[in-house]
């Protein structure tokens, strides 16, 4: 009973000899095996073990020739990739990404790993140049011989055979024109789609040579009869502008042959796009400035054949706008040409329809704008203004399109 009772005050340690080993019956003050070590507290991290890492793209130039893939296939060489690119936005800043340091880079080795299955059509041989070059040349050479036939036939007929040799002359001029602006460094490439300009340039150039008279006898209290053709007529009519204005078509086309070809082979040598706009920039104002001087030129001489007083304000104001306007619109850009030509026929328009409305009891409001530019200006100072105005809102258009890479993407008719 001793031995029990104090047994019975005895621990008993794990693995002593008193340990139980059986399941059940096990002492509640008995300490067991170590517990396990209690969960860590979530703190909401993700682990730290290594693992499946996010990677960016091994080849981040296939992405975007998979994305270009079309402008990849159809470029005959990498000035095409680059000007694409830079039409949908890609910089040479955007280039980094594609571990290239210019846009220019970047292209040629997008079209050196395009797949060909047929080889690039052969370039045109020299001796098609010249045939191609003497057409253009001809063409642009056309309107101005056939304005100078009809201001003569104008000039040696009277009555009846002067309406006749009229409406004969301007009909060969427009198919001269049409003919000349068909083909060449003038015609509109099947990229750019048609703009439907044509009525606003010959309401321009009927301007030219009626507007003036028109507006001078409106202003006047007339006009009381037609025009007759004759510069002594009460409602006279100016050749010296239009004959100017058709003879300045074959420089207009030697001026654009030459900034294609110019900005064509900057584009070769040039390693970035804003080193390429920084060198066709001033190559576009002074193709634009040797135009002018060469149309001035040929309104001076006008002027004197005619025996007529040169306007040259309004013809260097319309033929800077129509130069510009066919400029931008032979590049692809056709959409700032029309708003502009429009503007500048609605503004002549109004002024006219103006002057007559004055004699409208209670309208004679309407004509105030109208008499303080003629007493201003004279009567020139309304086409001068609104053809002037438009040419420089193009040209400041066209400072920021045509010295873009994308402008001389596809190379020009052989010229």
């Amino acid at each position: 009973m001793a031995s029990a009772r104090a047994g019975a005050h005895t621990p008993v340690f794990p693995g002593g000899p008193g340990a139980r080993t059986s399941s059940g019956g096990a002492d509640p003050h008995t300490p067991s095996a170590p517990a396990p070590r209690a969960p860590e507290v979530s703190t909401g991290r993700k682990p730290t073990s290594p693992g499946p890492s996010r990677r960016s793209p091994a080849d981040p130039v296939k992405a975007l020739m998979h994305r270009h893939r079309e402008l990849c296939e159809r470029a005959v060489d990498p000035l095409e990739i680059a000007a694409g690119l830079e039409a949908h936005g890609v910089t040479d800043r955007t280039a980094v990404r594609f571990r290239h340091r210019d846009v220019f880079s970047l292209a040629e080795e997008m079209y050196a790993r395009v797949p060909r299955d047929g080889e690039t059509p052969p370039p045109p041989t020299a001796e098609q140049a010249p045939r191609a070059r003497a057409d253009w040349a001809l063409l642009t050479l056309l309107p101005g011989a056939l304005c100078a036939a009809t201001v003569a036939g104008i000039r040696l007929t009277d009555g009846q055979s002067r309406l006749v040799a009229a409406l004969v002359g301007f009909l060969a001029v427009s198919l001269a024109m049409r003919a000349a602006l068909s083909r060449g460094p003038l015609g509109i490439p099947d990229r750019a789609p048609t703009t439907g300009t044509s009525t606003w340039t010959y309401w321009l150039l009927a301007y030219a040579a009626l507007g003036d008279g028109l507006l001078a006898e409106a202003v006047a209290g007339g006009p009381d009869a037609l025009p007759t053709g004759a510069a002594t007529a009460p409602w006279p009519m100016a050749t010296a502008p239009v004959l100017a204005l058709a003879l300045s078509c074959a420089p207009a086309a030697w001026c654009a042959h030459l900034f294609a070809a110019r900005a064509r082979r900057k584009l070769t040598v040039s390693r970035g796009l804003e080193d390429f706009a920084a060198s066709v920039r001033p190559l576009l104002l002074g193709t634009f400035a040797l135009y002018l001087c060469a149309l001035t030129a040929l309104s001076a001489l006008s002027g004197a054949a005619l025996d007529e007083t040169p306007a040259h304000p309004q013809v260097i104001a319309l033929g800077a706008l129509l130069f510009l306007a066919r400029l931008l619109t032979v590049h692809g850009f056709t959409h700032a040409p029309a708003v502009v030509l429009i503007a500048a026929a609605t503004a002549q328009a109004t002024a006219l329809a103006a002057a007559f409305a004055s004699r409208l009891p209670g309208c004679g409001f309407l004509t105030a704008p109208v008499e303080a530019l003629v007493d201003l200006w004279g009567t020139g100072g309304i086409q001068t203004l609104s053809c002037g105005l438009g040419a420089l809102a193009l040209l400041i258009h066209g400072n920021r399109r045509l010295t873009r890479a994308s402008a001389h993407a596809h190379a020009e008719d052989p010229c």
